[in-house]
């Protein structure tokens, strides 16, 4: 039987490459709903390549445009809005969803896809890092399971296969660095956003590749690993890797470590979590080790890239705080790419509006979602007051 799949964040650049993988195998999946937010225009595409019953954009607006724009082409339905992707994402017939959607909107969609017993293959860190422990505790009650797309945690995911926690001895999460990891303190201030967003080795949206451009996003993956694979903060080592083809390894008690590699190409593990628990034939390049040079690690900078520092803060306080903190970075993100602030503000506003935060323990999601628009309030104004 085909497995039945609905993709949120279809539009962006994880949900154009999963298509892609669907496209080659299609006698194995059957794309069921497609959230594609505000590009209608590539979403129009998809709907007239891959026929959904249900595609979702961002308001009632978009979704009388698109339905002109198809003018009947067939019979997909058209919903909006944060209820159109629970919609399509807790459909009876739906095996798997794919969340690829950028930010906080892709939390309430992943909770009730899970309350709803579906299998998550999540590429949004964001959902992860602001309420990871609500969603691994829901997943395990349904018997579901949440397969990571990121190429870190795919990595970290196959290495664990079959071991046991106690065998564990520590996670190594790598990272590239980014374009701006070799610029001293003072030059990171004069960074363009054009500089910001040359990632080296990888081809990602924008607010993802300025993340790693401050190593936030290593530091959200840290959060995002302690709840995916039930490890404690202390047991979660990063080390940078300029050249990102070791993805991610794993330390056994034993002193043995093992490593997944391969090129720089997320249709791998997005392959792989779609076909989980089987692997599939494909013609993907293939690592070539007679070509690389060298294989380099040096130790991360928590000095001057303080980002990471805030988010290991974030996640020994937990509670809300890991909501602020995301909050308060996609706004300080979008301030920069917007040339308000400098890259070096952005830890800055996360930090202060931290210490301003008293974290709730053991928040609900309306609590998580009551942080993050307290954050994203408080970040916009520091922002302003920047600019």
């Amino acid at each position: 039987m085909k497995r039945k799949i609905v993709i949120l964040g279809s539009t962006g650049s994880i949900g154009k490459q999963t298509l892609d993988i669907i496209k080659s195998y299609p006698d194995e999946f059957d794309v069921i709903g497609l959230g594609g937010w505000e590009n209608i225009n590539l979403l129009k595409e998809q709907i007239i390549a891959f026929k959904p019953k249900i595609s979702v954009v961002k308001n009632e607006h978009l979704a009388n445009n698109l339905k002109k724009e198809l003018n009947n082409f067939n019979k997909t339905k058209i919903y909006w809005g944060i209820d159109g992707l629970i919609k399509i994402s807790t459909l009876e017939e739906v095996d798997m969803v794919v969340v690829a959607i950028t930010g906080i909107a892709s939390l309430v969609p992943t909770f009730e896809a899970i309350k709803h017993r579906k299998k998550i293959a999540l590429a949004s860190k964001e959902a992860m890092v602001v309420a990871g422990e609500l969603l691994t505790r829901e997943a395990k009650v349904q018997n579901t399971i949440i397969l990571p797309i990121d190429s870190e945690h795919s990595a970290i995911f196959q290495c664990l296969k079959n071991e046991p926690k106690n065998n564990i001895e520590k996670i190594i999460l790598t990272a590239s660095g980014g374009p701006l990891y070799n610029l001293t303190t003072s030059a990171l201030k004069d960074v363009s956003v054009e500089d910001a967003l040359n990632h080296p080795n990888w081809k990602m949206g924008k607010k993802v590749t300025i993340d790693s451009a401050t190593l936030m996003n290593k530091g959200l993956e840290v959060i995002e690993a302690r709840w995916l694979f039930g490890i404690p903060t202390d047991k979660i080592e990063i080390v940078i890797h300029p050249q990102s083809y070791i993805h991610s390894m794993v330390q056994f008690i034993d002193g043995t470590i093992l490593a997944q590699l391969s090129e720089h190409d997320m249709k791998i593990p997005i392959q792989f979590a779609l076909f989980y628990p089987e692997r599939a034939n494909n013609n993907y390049t293939r690592l070539d080790f007679t070509r690389i040079s060298q294989l380099t690690f040096k130790k991360p900078n928590f000095t001057k890239f303080s980002c990471i520092k805030l988010a290991y803060k974030a996640l020994d306080i937990n509670g809300t705080m890991p909501a602020v903190l995301n909050g308060a970075n996609e706004i300080a993100v979008n301030a920069f790419l917007n040339k308000q602030i400098n890259i070096t503000d952005i830890p800055i506003i996360i930090q202060n509006i931290m210490k301003e935060h008293k974290a709730m323990p053991n928040p609900s999601i309306n609590d998580i979602l009551d942080a993050d628009r307290w954050a994203r309030q408080r970040a916009l104004s520091l922002c302003e007051n920047k600019k």
